[in-house]
């Protein structure tokens, strides 16, 4: 049945190899004619136009099988894994001085260069969904499949601007395809005329696409009405829509379509990759449309880069097996098994000094032939600590071709979102309520934690975003949420620290001599972050498009 499935899979994404032809060519064709001429004349007249179209734009510019250091797409591992490194999760291999850490280190400015990386490829994409709606009037083909491959382009582009929406607030609201003079003029568009759009485009589109449990294995990848509804509920959510929000949730839990999968694990490598818990994922295919996270997260005893490093604050974040805070002064701490009798999740995303990962993976400042070692710079370690979730020990191909999907949206997020849209509405929370949502998360059957059972509102909200912090970290989703519970401030304005070697020969680093660890364990000093409210809360425009149209500064 898998092979079957892989199969399916292939064929349905063998055509984009085609695209990169296709926009060879186009790209020929446009030094020699005008681009309505060439949309109208000589590409828009068949079906397999239209589904070449709308590959293009499920691709959008997510980089295959090479290694992309910085984001190029929201749905590109440097996009969406990487925005861990501005949150108290990770630490970016490559120092103070990374992009990522400079959204919440008090330097954030509109020089940054990943600003620009999202804000011209998510209009890049929004260009491609804007040509497509404009002439997929003129193909000739079956108008229930047309419809409903309107509904996935209004849904590809409404995400662009959800994501512009939550980190910029206000940009540029583009629907039409525009002349270099049009777009040089744009004006920005207020915060609440954008989610009032998205919002109208993802309950029509959802109303156009159909149920997950309705799409063929051959459609994996293709966005479903679960996926559409999935997003209404951010953007409601985010916008302290709560009872929206829970009504929108509830309709996906309804379907019943998706479900907790019980290994939790395999969820985030092709084992279980299209499991009906990921209800929409970034599809890749071993040497064909692979992706390279691989190559930049794989610790160096196994020929990786290292460049995510968790950090101490996460680790600590996850309780002992019996349900109680881990803390240090437990009795059942080793510090050299941290992991132990700890939440099941904390090893499945974590790797830890003297784990097994293709090699033996040693992080102890003493071990200075270990290729991994603490404090030897280059590509190690740079908090004891590596990253286990979307790591398969099983590959053994070119570490820039890996197979294996990201998840954009989990039925776990649907489930602890509903539970907190229906929290911040004043709704009574109920037993039945938590058993229905943060306790299936956490009662899946490799997790296995003790079941919730605090419905008072104020203890509750802390456990549910403690809960959403150790379920999905590394999946584009912490920062987000820092920004729309308004706690960053507080959150990411600290020194931060990894792993403790209390016995360590050496010096552990600390931040200076007259700072050593508060806790007195001998943490390794990592990094401070300085967030800054309330500028942090919103991106700058990037400075180049500010250099090409003033009016974007206003």
């Amino acid at each position: 049945m898998n092979n079957m499935k892989n199969l399916h899979k292939i064929k349905s994404w063998l055509a984009v190899s085609l695209i990169f032809a296709f926009t060879i060519s186009c790209d020929d064709k446009l030094e020699k004619a005008p681009l309505d001429q060439f949309s109208s004349t000589s590409f828009w007249k068949t079906e397999n136009h239209a589904q070449l179209a709308l590959i293009a734009i499920y691709k959008g510019n997510i980089a295959v099988n090479n290694t992309n250091a910085n984001p190029t797409d929201w749905w590109s591992y440097a996009g969406l894994v990487f925005l861990d490194f501005a949150t108290d999760n990770a630490y970016d291999r490559r120092g103070d001085n990374s992009a990522f850490h400079k959204l919440s280190n008090g330097t954030l400015t509109n020089s940054i260069g990943i600003l620009q990386n999202y804000w011209s490829q998510s209009y890049a994409r929004i260009a491609r969904c804007n040509d497509f709606l404009e002439n997929i009037g003129q193909v000739a083909m079956d108008e229930t499949k047309k419809k409903r491959m309107i509904a996935e382009v209004r849904f590809i582009r409404a995400c662009q601007y959800f994501y512009m929406s939550q980190y910029w607030g206000s940009v540029p609201l583009v629907t039409k395809l525009l002349t270099i003079q049009e777009a040089n003029t744009l004006t920005n568009t207020p915060k609440a005329e954008i989610i009032s759009f998205i919002t109208k485009e993802f309950t029509e589109a959802a109303a156009d696409l159909p149920r997950y449990k309705d799409m063929p294995t051959s459609e994996i990848g293709r966005a479903s009405k679960q996926a559409a509804l999935a997003f209404l509920g951010r953007t409601q959510l985010a916008e302290k829509k709560y009872a929206e929000a829970a009504t929108t949730y509830k309709s996906i839990m309804d379907f019943g379509d998706n479900q907790i999968d019980p290994n939790y694990l395999e969820l985030f490598i092709t084992a279980k990759e299209n499991s009906t818990e990921n209800i929409f994922s970034v599809q890749h295919i071993e040497n064909l449309s692979a992706q390279g996270l691989s190559q930049h997260a794989w610790p160096a005893v196994a020929a990786g880069w290292h460049i995510i490093c968790p950090l101490g604050s996460l680790v600590e974040a996850y309780d002992y097996k019996d349900g109680t805070p881990f803390t240090y002064t437990d009795p059942r701490y080793d510090w050299d098994k941290v992991w132990q009798d700890r939440d099941p999740r904390l090893r499945y995303n974590i790797l830890f000094n003297h784990d097994v990962f293709k090699g033996r993976y040693v992080t102890h400042p003493d071990s200075a032939s270990a290729p991994d070692q603490l404090g030897a710079g280059k590509q190690t370690t740079q908090t004891g600590y590596g990253i286990r979730k979307f790591m398969d020990p099983s590959f053994s191909g070119n570490l820039t071709n890996y197979g294996g999907n990201l998840p954009i949206i989990r039925y776990a997020e649907v489930l602890l979102s509903y539970l907190e849209a229906k929290l911040e509405a004043g709704q009574a929370i109920t037993q039945a309520d938590l058993d229905a949502t943060i306790n299936k998360v956490r009662g899946r059957a490799s997790v296995a934690m003790p079941a919730i059972t605090v419905t008072d509102p104020a203890q509750l909200r802390n456990i549910l975003r403690k809960e959403r912090r150790i379920e999905f970290p590394f999946e584009g989703i912490r920062y987000w949420d820092l920004l729309r519970w308004r706690i960053a401030e507080t959150v990411l304005k600290a020194d931060f620290y990894g792993a403790p070697f209390p016995v360590s020969k050496k010096a552990i680093r600390q931040k200076n001599a007259s700072t050593p660890d508060p806790l007195g364990r001998k943490r390794w000093f990592v990094t401070t972050r300085n967030f800054r409210a309330p500028q942090d809360y919103q991106w700058p425009i990037p400075l180049a498009e500010i250099n090409i149209n003033p009016e974007l500064a206003k």
